[in-house]
């Protein structure tokens, strides 16, 4: 199953299921898709976001009270990170 966010002829977006993308063009070409609002037929897809879920937000890295002796595998700082 697919959810489209569409939009009819006089711009009522609206959203509805479909099985795949084909049976969407497929009753789209047929005519069989109605908007709720005004009944036009003249519908077609809308931009939409997926729903990703965001990684999770880390703590930065301790900063380092040699950093001018630190190099990048031995700054003692990163010994516990």
């Amino acid at each position: 199953m697919i959810k489209y966010r569409l939009r009819c002829s006089e711009g009522h977006v609206f959203e509805d299921w479909f099985a795949n993308s084909s049976k969407f063009d497929e009753l789209n070409a047929a005519h069989e898709l109605t908007c709720p609002e005004c009944g036009s037929h003249d519908v077609v897809k809308t931009i939409m976001a997926p729903n990703v879920k965001a990684a999770p937000v880390q703590a930065p890295a301790p900063a380092c009270a040699s950093a001018p002796m630190c190099s990048n595998m031995g700054c003692p700082a990163m010994q516990n990170a």
